[in-house]
């Protein structure tokens, strides 16, 4: 197989060819060496790579749907036992986990061979991917531009075609606002399909899920298929599943009634291009026979940004005291960047009432969003994914005065100080991505499906959200819109080289 081959497959057909006999799996991870080699000097996003196990892993690839295929998993939302596990923070440079998690193990029992591990911004926390240990890593579009967070360097990775499908997480939007970013699909699944365990109970009080993403709607469905399940002694029971998400795609939605919104969720407008994307996704949906009526949910945005908030820094804060163990080393300020220690001491003001009451707000809005749907006899709801297109490299970080703001805040010893500034910093650091949280909030299944690039040949991915636990609705949606408006050979020019 040339390159140029490689290219042009997606996970499922790479394993076909290998059960066929008509490749080896050590051949396609040859070949995805091969575009690590060449590509990610640029990308960065690719940081850990792992050639030698891969190669023998291949030997002994299972002859699962995955058969063989060089797959990629995020420095984070999952580990690799016995393998440097970071979060791209400086604090776990050295820290090697025992064992794999439940979602790492299924990822090799389906066949995927590991071949390395992708960028991330430190601890999941930001929408771009630009860590003080890792450095950027640049959108495979236009290097100038970021290729979104917290998975950008799984996106880039796949926008790239590096490799066809990678591993990804999504807290807040972490899956669907990087697959918009490089124009590839990602669905983000309903809160307890997915095993988090054994090192995680829930992911930011069951606001993350893991997934991938994908260049095609069927890869990412028989991925689903394969990992999906609660692990022992999982928090959550998983909700009902199809006898198979990969068979749903083969199958032409019902005609289904579809909300839509212009508006932006938690932020205060959306940018003309991604106003466009929502309006030519509707008329996509119209002319492939479905209702499509404007819906707007009529959020208390300040409310649930702050709640948002809230539980992000009770999570952060938690990851930072977890290194002490993991570590064996007391944690210092020093060793973090200024936005995550500032999120440890905001997680460390607020006190346990304030995140019960969080809690208890993503549960109300779970309950209201439901109703919705019922009252509006809706099958789907159609937004955009950003508030905005890709932004800069360096765009979003912090400026000398925010800097110093920033380190007063740090040395404060008053939490009403530190409440008071996190507030602020709700409404700040989601003007641009918005859009995603609620449905981590709600604990709803959403997608990324990449169907729009604006004038400057940027991706702006159109997000579906579906009712609690029917992802099945949503790839049927994806598989239909992936027919009529291909995107799998609309590649970055990076990506022939």
């Amino acid at each position: 197989m040339t390159p140029d081959e490689y290219i042009e497959c997606d996970g499922l057909e790479l394993a076909d060819l290998v059960r066929r006999k008509q490749l080896k799996p050590v051949e396609l991870v040859d070949l995805a060496f091969e575009r690590i080699n060449t590509l990610n000097p640029e990308l960065n996003a690719v940081v850990e790579r792992r050639e030698s196990r891969a190669r023998a892993e291949a030997l002994q690839a299972p002859k699962g749907p995955f058969y063989g295929v060089p797959f990629l998993v995020k420095d984070m939302d999952g580990v690799l036992g016995g393998e440097p596990n970071t979060s791209s923070s400086r604090a776990l440079v050295d820290w090697r986990p025992s064992q794999d998690s439940e979602l790492f193990t299924r990822f090799k029992q389906a066949g995927a061979v590991i071949v390395g591990k992708t960028n991330a911004p430190e601890f999941g926390i930001k929408a771009v991917t630009e860590s003080a240990l890792r450095g950027p890593c640049r959108n495979p579009w236009n290097l100038d531009h970021v290729p979104g967070g917290s998975s950008g360097g799984s996106a880039a990775a796949v926008a790239a075609r590096i490799v066809p499908v990678a591993h990804a997480g999504d807290g807040g939007g972490s899956i669907r606002i990087p697959a918009s970013s490089c124009g590839i699909f990602g669905l983000k699944p309903t809160r307890g399909r997915q095993p988090l365990g054994p090192y995680v109970g829930e992911g930011w009080s069951g606001l993350v899920q893991p997934g991938v993403v994908s260049v095609s709607v069927r890869d990412s469905a028989a991925m689903l298929d394969a990992t999906h399940g609660a692990d022992l002694g999982a928090p959550y029971a998983e909700p009902s599943a199809p006898k198979s998400y990969l068979l749903s795609t083969l199958r032409k939605p019902k005609k289904l009634r579809v909300g839509y919104t212009t508006q932006a969720f938690l932020g205060q407008e959306n940018h003309s291009d991604c106003v466009a994307a929502v309006e030519d996704a509707a008329e996509l949906l119209e002319e492939l026979g479905h209702e499509v009526v404007e819906v707007d949910f009529g959020l208390d945005r300040v409310a649930l940004s702050q709640a948002y908030m809230i539980i992000v820094a009770a999570g952060v804060g938690a990851a930072v005291e977890a290194t002490k163990g993991q570590t064996g080393r007391p944690i210092s300020a020093s060793d973090y960047e200024p936005e995550t220690w500032f999120l440890k001491q905001a997680g460390d003001a607020f006190s346990a009432r304030d995140l019960y009451e969080a809690r208890a707000i993503c549960d109300q809005l779970g309950r209201d969003l439901a109703q919705i749907y019922v009252d509006e006899e809706l099958d789907v709801h159609l937004s955009s994914t950003t508030a905005a297109p890709p932004v800069r490299i360096g765009e979003l970080s912090m400026s000398p005065i925010e800097a110093a703001a920033l380190a007063t805040i740090r040395r404060a010893s008053s939490g009403f100080v530190i409440r008071k500034a996190i507030m602020g910093l709700a409404e700040s650091s989601l003007a641009k991505t918005p859009n995603t949280q609620i449905y981590n909030m709600s604990g709803q299944p959403a997608m990324s499906v990449p169907l729009y690039w604006n004038d400057q040949g940027l991706p702006i991915g159109a997000q579906f959200a579906g009712r609690f636990g029917d992802e099945k609705t949503l790839f049927q949606l994806a598989a239909q819109l992936e027919q009529a408006r291909p995107w799998a050979q609309k590649m970055p020019t990076i990506a022939r080289l």
